[in-house]
């Protein structure tokens, strides 16, 4: 009975998918460079831009104000409040210095016979927008003025408000697409020049099994490099998941699939890897600037917000936000679903028919 056993085992594992599956993750974890870019590099990105847009106390407003009568009080009013540094100084060296964006802004007090302010600053620099703003009321507030309404304030810092929130989903969908156009287009194309896979021609492998397993050796490289990921983001940075952890993982192979099937088709004639670096940059550069990974997508004009979302980057990031930051449903995501799902299904379909051997 167990040599029975065997004998019915061993056809599923000398399958072909089977078989190419096996090759590729050997071949896969056989390289330390791999392995790499794989696990260890959206971890430094984490670490670099959580610690870049951390959260951290308002920095101090620089103003300049120059030396004239009047200047004393000036000071006076802006040292009361424990945001300023002010630095006195004529005209030329406050002009310079702002100039030189060693200061936010300057100051120009009047005479004592026409009290007057005159703000110089650079509307270009949001620092310098926010010294106008907040010296002109303090100055404002020491001359007198009150606020016929009173005001509160309360800050928010919790999980899923900060930036780091924002950026996690839009890294895995980073890692998704690399590692499907890379580590799948390339290693087809490098196959292709190795001849490696005219040797398999010879065998009895089809054309399906060898794209299905090279899509699913690329899946089986994905659940532990956006499990990686996710817990280092939580351990690290405190990003909390809002949705489900079952919702997160369907989109994640979702996405993986659809970006292998989109390998798969840019591989399926290149024959040199000028030709398909080429191409691959050529699909992933409006992804990398358009589909939202590091800010939001729609900051882009309202004609080409279509296009933008059409993309399957933005897509896989909107639906991974919708989970992880507002506790959407795949439900709610079922838009995006359908669409990265197609994705993926019709590339593996036309990658299947236009696929050569050599």
């Amino acid at each position: 009975m167990k040599r029975a056993a065997e004998t019915n085992r061993r056809p599923l594992a000398r399958h072909p998918l089977v078989q190419i599956v096996l090759s590729r993750v050997r071949e896969f974890y056989r390289e330390p460079e791999a392995v790499f870019w794989a696990y260890g590099f959206p971890m430094l990105m984490v670490v670099a831009l959580g610690i870049a847009f951390r959260s951290q106390p308002d920095r101090p407003i620089t103003v300049d104000v120059q030396s004239r009568p009047g200047a004393e009080a000036v000071v006076k009013a802006l040292a009361e409040d424990e945001r300023f540094v002010i630095h006195q100084g004529d005209l030329e060296e406050c002009r310079l210095r702002l100039r030189m964006g060693r200061t936010d802004m300057v100051v120009i007090p009047g005479s004592e016979s026409q009290p007057k302010y005159d703000y110089w600053f650079d509307r270009g620099r949001p620092e310098s927008m926010l010294a106008r703003n907040s010296v002109d009321d303090a100055l404002q507030r020491a001359a007198g003025r009150t606020d016929p309404v009173p005001t509160a304030e309360r800050e928010m810092a919790e999980p899923g408000g900060r930036y780091i929130d924002f950026l996690v989903p839009g890294l895995l969908g980073m890692s998704l697409m690399a590692g499907g156009l890379w580590g799948v287009g390339f290693v087809t194309v490098e196959m292709r020049i190795r001849k490696l896979l005219k040797r398999l021609l010879a065998t009895p492998m089809r054309k399906s099994h060898f794209l299905a397993g090279v899509m699913t050796s690329r899946l089986l490289f994905m659940v532990p490099e956006v499990v990686v990921l996710l817990v280092f983001a939580r351990l690290a940075f405190g990003v909390q998941n809002q949705g489900s952890v079952l919702s997160v993982i369907v989109l994640i192979l979702l996405g993986a699939f659809s970006f292998a099937g989109i390998g798969l088709l840019v591989a399926s004639r290149a024959k040199t890897l000028e030709a398909v670096s080429g191409l691959m940059n050529l699909v992933m550069l409006p992804m990398w600037i358009l589909s939202g990974i590091f800010f939001s997508s729609e900051r882009f004009p309202e004609v080409a917000q279509p296009f933008i979302h059409a993309l399957p980057l933005t897509q896989l990031i909107e639906a991974l936000r919708g989970v992880m930051l507002e506790g959407s449903s795949l439900v709610g995501q079922a838009g995006n679903v359908a669409a990265l799902a197609a994705w993926g299904g019709v590339s593996f379909l036309v990658a299947l028919r236009l696929f050569r051997w050599s």
